[in-house]
């Protein structure tokens, strides 16, 4: 119930009960009487309100996620090292000023292969804390650099095959443990479009991988795969992505009945692409919800003791 005395925090607090407006909005109110993000989350956990229900809330999406190449808090680089067939190119992104192994992401690009888009994101995870790896999965092809128009780069992808992709991430993920700021036992994946199909695929292909998430990709072939799987697995889909989404009922049947952790978000008017903010189908409101999701997903089960069943 209001009452006349209270401060501007209660009041925007109870007007956020009573339906005025939602858990981001309140947090972007209460935050210009706080000075900051941090400040609000924890002037109105005080107050009883709590993000358990709304994880895009627990992670405020800022105006601009980008993280530019000269950003002085991170380390980036450019690597190459052996893989089964041949060099494997991967850009690699890490806290310039932390001094202890850290959880890694393999990051796997869409079917343009490791774009800048890619690098970009690549980065965003290094800023949450991560050492992020972004794979060139051109890499059997020349490397992503080779090929400048999208659409070669496309058919470039088009030309490697399931087999290949596979091994080539394998063969990071090998390179990533033998690396000093990376803990070895705490690897996660992410993958975009093709590269959501290919993250599925990796985390139903090896125990090396300890949490996955696949923005708007395809099954494992065949679908009972699902039981091969170890790890945690978090699946984020577009409304408007009917083909995908619809191709979702069999995938959550076999999680369902092989007792997988797993959890799944289909984001409201969004369409396929959504995350990419380079494309057309960029959906900022659920890119931001799924940045959160993901970053929270990561935290959870790359942060604490691994126990492989």
């Amino acid at each position: 119930m209001y009452h006349e005395d209270e401060g501007p925090v209660e009041s925007l607090v109870h007007l956020y009960i009573d339906g005025a407006f939602n858990r981001r909005e309140l947090i972007r109110r209460v935050a210009k009487y706080t000075g900051g993000v941090v400040s609000a989350g924890a002037a109105v956990a005080a107050l009883g309100v709590t993000a358990a229900d709304d994880a895009a809330a627990q992670n405020f999406c800022t105006d601009d996620m980008r993280v530019p190449a000269n950003a002085v808090d991170l380390a980036m680089e450019d690597v190459a090292f052996g893989g089964e067939s041949g060099t494997i190119y991967a850009h690699v992104a890490r806290p310039r000023f932390q001094a202890d192994p850290l959880p890694a992401v393999l990051v796997i690009h869409e079917n343009r292969g490791l774009n800048e888009h890619i690098k970009d994101v690549t980065r965003r995870f290094a800023r949450a804390s991560f050492v992020g790896v972004g794979i060139d999965l051109l890499s059997r092809e020349g490397g992503t650099d080779k090929f400048p128009d999208p659409a070669a780069a496309g058919a470039a992808y088009n030309r490697t095959t399931v087999d290949g992709r596979l091994q080539d991430m394998l063969s990071t993920l090998a390179w990533m443990k033998q690396q000093s700021y990376i803990q070895g036992d705490r690897m996660g994946c992410v993958g975009f479009c093709a590269g959501g199909a290919n993250s599925f695929n990796l985390a139903v292909s090896t125990s090396d991988i300890a949490a996955a998430v696949v923005y708007y990709g395809a099954a494992p072939s065949p679908i009972d795969r699902i039981a091969n799987l170890n790890a945690p697995i978090l699946l984020q889909f577009a409304h408007l992505d009917t083909n995908l989404t619809l191709a979702l009922a069999p995938v959550l049947t076999n999680l369902i009945a092989g007792r997988k952790t797993f959890g799944i978000h289909i984001y409201e008017g969004a369409r396929h692409a959504f995350n990419n903010d380079t494309g057309a189908a960029f959906d900022r409101q659920a890119a931001c919800e799924a940045w959160a999701r993901t970053t929270d997903f990561f935290g959870r089960h790359l942060r604490k003791p691994r126990v492989v069943t």
